[in-house]
């Protein structure tokens, strides 16, 4: 009872399928719009500068990371009192 309806709700939403928008969008002429011009210098500018942001931050601020303290930290000596 409710797969047939489901479908027909679905038919008349007239979604298209992202092949059939692809496959429209491949017959106009394709003019170059902004992020066919700066998409991926946008891409690798943002990228660089995340990876140089989180490079200073951990190596330049003083950050004590809370690294392991095996070989540094030895044992005090138990009190039996």
């Amino acid at each position: 009872m409710m797969f047939p309806l489901a479908r027909n709700i679905l038919r008349s939403l007239k979604i298209r399928s992202i092949q059939q928008v692809r496959a429209r969008q491949s017959h106009r002429k394709h003019s170059p719009d902004f992020h066919d011009k700066y998409g991926n210098a946008l891409l690798v500018s943002g990228t660089t500068f995340c990876v140089v942001a989180w490079i200073f931050t951990t190596t330049q601020i003083g950050i004590k990371w809370n690294l392991s303290p095996v070989g540094r930290v030895t044992p005090k000596e138990w009190n039996d009192k």
